[in-house]
């Protein structure tokens, strides 16, 4: 009919009803008639479906008509502390970042709002986290999660939490989230098993001004990383020049000749030395080794000569010692023919058997007993 207008909203949009351009009413579903002769009202129609309403005059709505849009929507509002999770069916629709404001159909989902202040607690709670992980490589999610600061600790290790460059707190194994909005977020892992270190050639001169160049291994664990990086800062380095000087405090107080015959007690003197001090930082040093001791030059040629002497001395004393034991079985044996006859006897015979089994053609004169007394005469002394 002329002059009357005749608007549908279907089951899944609302209708804004507009009076020469000022808001008058939010419509529901059904069908409505108009007497508008003059063309100056008008219905815009809004789907549900974008649970979201945006409009260039919203701040003027909201302010002007406060009761309407609190009636149909729910307003979701973040300060410079805060930001709002916004749960669509259970599901995470969006996150609302500080300073922000968003409106949603009440009618059109059932909107959960999670606020969280994050001046006090920058932390993401464990469920929060879950289900921001699950959205974050979404596209649509890109851009809200880009403030999400992720980092997995893995197992034996240990995390250390600075936040705009202070040192927090430890973290344990496992996966963490830290809003970053108003924040720097950094995360310092740290290996809590065990680790070596290596200290390479120390020169340093012995009691008796040798100077010596050792090579120095060292197991160890971090047992309170937290205590040793707020403490220490550079641990390790602490620990490999702690390791340096115990060397050398030892190595000054013993000669090249006890160094070299007992390694053992040097190791033990550097563990004491070392495991002290660095135990009160939340270190523990579980074992100190010396691998090598490297000597100068002329140095190792004087210790070769003195090896090589001590093993010649070694071989003549040995060499006599034998040379003895031989002239003095010689001797028994000699004592116990002179008083034996027989014996001598048969060692006569013994001899002779010998000699026989080397000559090839043999002339006897005088007969067997001349051969017995007179090819073999032992006379006494």
């Amino acid at each position: 009919m002329l002059g009357f207008k005749r608007i549908v909203i279907t089951d899944h949009e609302r209708g804004i009803h507009f009076k020469e351009g000022s808001l008058k009413q939010i419509l529901g579903a059904g069908i409505y008639r108009f007497w508008d002769p003059l063309n100056r009202q008008k219905i815009v129609n809004y789907p549900l479906s974008q649970t979201a309403f945006n409009s260039p005059q919203l701040d003027i709505w909201l302010q002007q008509k406060s009761d309407l849009f609190a009636e149909h929507f729910h307003i979701v509002e973040t300060d410079a502390d805060s930001i709002a999770l916004i749960y669509k069916n259970k599901h995470l629709q969006a996150l609302l970042p500080p300073d922000s404001r968003c409106v949603y159909w009440r009618e059109a989902f059932d909107i959960d709002v999670k606020t969280i202040n994050i001046s006090a607690d920058f932390t993401v709670e464990k469920t929060t986290l879950e289900h921001l992980l699950l959205v974050k490589d979404r596209p649509e999610f890109a851009k809200l999660t880009q403030d999400l600061h992720v980092v997995e600790v893995p197992e034996q290790h240990q995390g250390l939490l600075f936040v705009d460059g202070k040192l927090q707190a430890p973290l344990p194994a496992g996966v963490h989230g830290f809003w970053s909005y108003q924040h720097t977020i950094a995360v310092e892992l740290v290996d809590l098993r065990m680790q070596n270190m290596d200290v390479q050639g120390q020169e340093i001169l012995s009691k008796d001004k040798v100077s010596l160049r050792i090579n120095l291994s060292a197991n160890y664990r971090i047992t309170d990383a937290l205590k040793a990086r707020r403490e220490l800062g550079d641990y390790e380095g602490y620990l490999y020049r702690g390791l340096q000087f115990a060397l050398r405090q030892v190595v000054a107080t013993r000669s090249l000749d006890d160094l070299l015959a007992d390694k053992v007690a040097l190791d033990k003197q550097v563990f004491k030395g070392i495991s002290d001090e660095i135990t009160a930082f939340g270190i523990e040093v579980v074992s100190v080794g010396m691998k090598d001791v490297i000597l100068p030059g002329d140095m190792k040629d004087l210790l070769n000569q003195v090896v090589e002497a001590e093993k010649v001395a070694q071989a003549n004393v040995i060499r006599r010692r034998e040379e003895t034991a031989a002239t003095r079985s010689l001797l028994n044996t000699a004592k116990l023919m002179d008083s034996n006859p027989t014996l001598l006897r048969l060692k006569e015979l013994e001899s002779l058997e010998k000699l026989t089994d080397n000559i090839g053609n043999l002339t006897v004169y005088g007969g067997l007993d001349g051969v017995l007394e007179n090819l073999v005469r032992i006379k006494a002394a």
